[in-house]
């Protein structure tokens, strides 16, 4: 790439067609190209928006200083993050006082740029690039926290540098790396985990895993055909001991939940770092208003804030609706690789390589957390350990009045997030993350390879990961609501591929016992194998239970006079299995909507047999997904919802869009 060529597109004056001028806001851009090119000299709070000080009102100028210092980062980043001034705007016309160029980023050939695909990724997070201009070296800058600010100061005592430095948008500079360095992004998102650390990723060859599950099933066929009886009984005993494990270990996550208190860290705004979200989309035209308003509502300082959307290629009516809402910092859209699986994790691992925050949280379309989230989870990372690499936010279903299966949904939630896992938590045992909330700190989500792209419950199995590592997790008391969905095909559905999930993280961990029991140690792995597997298991073992005892007392066979005592014992174990699932669950999840202050969806746990019939079929079903297509991800579609739980209680606090 020639010299000239970049400095001819950089310097080329062209204003932006639009920009909507707010009255009081100053002359409109067009005079831009005839302002005075000067730059005033003395002292001011922030010189980095003294190129638009003309532009604006001189109370937006001031209120955009103040808030700049209050918060410890560039008044340029204040103006574009409140919409005072788009971000292309700001920086045209910095570049033009100072007579710098700027550039799109567009024309310029990958050639042109002597760094690595990898070095590329990183320039994103600091928006510094080099570009080779004939035999010299040009700086790209995209103003990002205090860049513009140490430009100015520096530009000040050397004027001549202006020659050698060209402007860009931290939009086009990820374009621009995007289009460049995609096949190394779609390498990373797709097979990274499975190269660097293949016994972790259920993208290995799936015979390795498969071993103790066939070894077990040939051992089971070849007691039952020598000892069947011997057999059946052995097989009912030990699976109803591991079904009453499972419900031991939810009562003690239930007695101790809230018994460990979190010593509280006060920050203040000019401390807080940027903080990254992710959302991957797919087929959310729907959900995406709701979304975006929702993340507005954040309480945390737009200009520390880096949220990412992630996007299929061929979802255009998701783009479109994203489009429509004319999005600008602090909201990017990244196209997810077409390279590897279809799958939520792959499309947060493109998304990764380019975030700037030093932590991340993951959120759904269909997410709506409170807006003292992230400063909650930041103040649990703060008070905690350095070994604590992820909080997770309590999940609630907000569509409660839907129907009886979003009821029961509240309920179940209710148990799980607000009273099992926090009590699981305290004790740092290994946590199976929720799919969404999840806040990380991002170089330890690095170092645990991020996200299995292959794994369709990749919440469960990168908590498992962590635990592995010797990290752990917390649970913040902060919500996010979800919607549920409220007929039983979008539910089976759903069901059906966290059920797989748990199968595959199952699976991919226990491909070395012996590996895992020293990384989780005897409480840990005891954990994974009644929280991961146990969770399975009691859905299946369920419909067995279920079906054995109710065509026992219905056909009168356990009272017909050839019944033997033995067979009186596992008929009462089975009923005594039943039942006491039946009341751990429903106990939790009355403990749990007790504190929702829910109790008007308490009616619905007298469906819980019926429930967990439907819980066993999607177990079921899973296991024959697991077989024959383990990687597809069946979609669940969002904004259906006819009711909400949460809207009423935005108004009561004063939170209104």
């Amino acid at each position: 790439m020639r010299n000239s060529h970049i400095r001819a597109a950089s310097r080329d004056p062209a204003e932006p067609r639009t920009w909507h001028a707010k009255a009081g806001d100053g002359p409109p851009p067009s005079r831009w190209p005839h302002a005075p090119r000067r730059v005033r000299h003395k002292l001011a709070p922030c010189p980095e928006i003294d190129c638009v000080r003309h532009l604006l009102a001189p109370g937006t100028i001031a209120a955009a200083e103040l808030h700049a210092i209050e918060i410890g980062t560039g008044a340029d980043r204040v103006l574009v993050a409140q919409g005072a001034i788009p971000d292309e705007h700001y920086v045209r016309a910095l570049a033009f006082s100072f007579g710098c160029g700027f550039d799109s980023l567009l024309t310029i050939p990958r050639n042109a740029c002597p760094a690595s695909d990898l070095e590329l990724i990183e320039a994103t997070k600091s928006g510094i690039l080099w570009l080779a201009a004939g035999h010299r070296r040009l700086l790209v800058l995209a103003p990002q926290h205090l860049t513009a600010r140490c430009f100015v100061s520096h530009i000040r005592f050397n004027p001549s540098l202006a020659a050698d430095i060209c402007f860009t948008t931290s939009q086009n500079l990820l374009s621009f790396v995007g289009r460049h360095a995609k096949d190394t992004v779609a390498g990373k998102a797709a097979f990274e985990l499975a190269a660097e650390q293949p016994e972790l990723s259920a993208c290995s060859d799936r015979s390795r895993f498969s071993i103790l599950p066939i070894s077990g099933c040939l051992a089971m066929l070849a007691a039952i055909t020598f000892a069947p009886a011997l057999t059946t009984v052995t097989i009912d005993i030990a699976l109803a001991l591991i079904f009453l494990g499972w419900t031991a270990l939810r009562i003690m996550g239930a007695l101790t939940a809230g018994l460990f208190w979190q010593r509280q860290v006060s920050i203040a705004d000019s401390e807080l770092p940027v903080y990254s979200l992710i959302v991957a989309l797919y087929q959310e035209a729907a959900a995406v208003r709701g979304l975006v308003e929702s993340l507005r509502a954040l309480d945390y300082p737009p200009e520390k804030l880096d949220i990412k959307f992630v996007l299929e290629a061929d979802d255009h009516e998701t783009r479109h609706a994203l489009t429509t809402l004319n999005l600008a910092a602090p909201f990017t859209v990244i196209t997810a690789p077409e390279e590897g699986p279809r799958t939520k994790p792959k499309a947060l691992n493109a998304a990764l390589p380019f975030v700037r925050g030093s932590y991340v949280a993951v959120y759904d379309a269909e997410d709506r957390p409170d807006p003292d989230q992230l400063k909650k989870a930041l103040q649990v990372f703060r008070a905690g350990h350095l070994k604590l690499a992820c909080v997770q936010a309590r999940l609630t279903i907000d569509n409660s009045h839907d129907s009886w299966l979003t009821r029961m949904f509240t309920a179940e939630y209710a148990g799980l997030f607000d009273v099992f896992l926090p009590g699981i938590a305290a004790w740092r045992l290994p946590l199976p993350l929720g799919g969404s909330s999840n806040h990380f700190r991002a170089s330890i989500l690095r170092e645990a390879g991020a996200w299995d792209p292959y794994n369709v419950t990749e919440d469960a199995d990168l908590g498992m990961r962590l635990a592995r590592l010797g990290y752990h997790t917390a649970v913040v008391d902060s919500t996010t609501y979800e919607e549920a969905p409220s007929r039983l095909t979008p539910w089976l559905r759903q069901r059906t591929r966290w059920f797989k999930g748990w199968m595959q993280t199952w699976l991919v961990h226990m491909r070395h016992p012996v590996r895992l029991w020293r990384d989780l140690r005897a409480p840990g792995f005891l954990v994974f194998q009644l929280v991961v597997g146990g969770a399975v298991l009691a859905a299946m073992v369920h419909g067995i239970f279920a079906v054995a005892l109710g065509w026992q007392i219905a056909s009168g066979w356990l009272w017909a006079q050839k019944s033997e005592l033995g067979d009186i014992l596992i008929a009462g174990l089975h009923g005594i299995t039943l039942v006491t699932g039946y009341f751990i669950s429903g106990l939790l999840a009355l403990i749990g909507l007790a504190r929702r202050r829910l109790m008007s969806c308490a009616w619905t746990l007298l469906l819980l047999p019926i429930y967990w019939l439907l819980l066993s079929v999607a177990a079921w079903r899973a296991l024959l997904h697991l077989i024959f297509e383990p990687h597809r991800w069946e979609k669940t579609e969002h904004g259906l919802a006819r009711t909400s739980r949460r809207e009423p209680r935005l108004e009561r606090n004063g939170y209104t869009s």
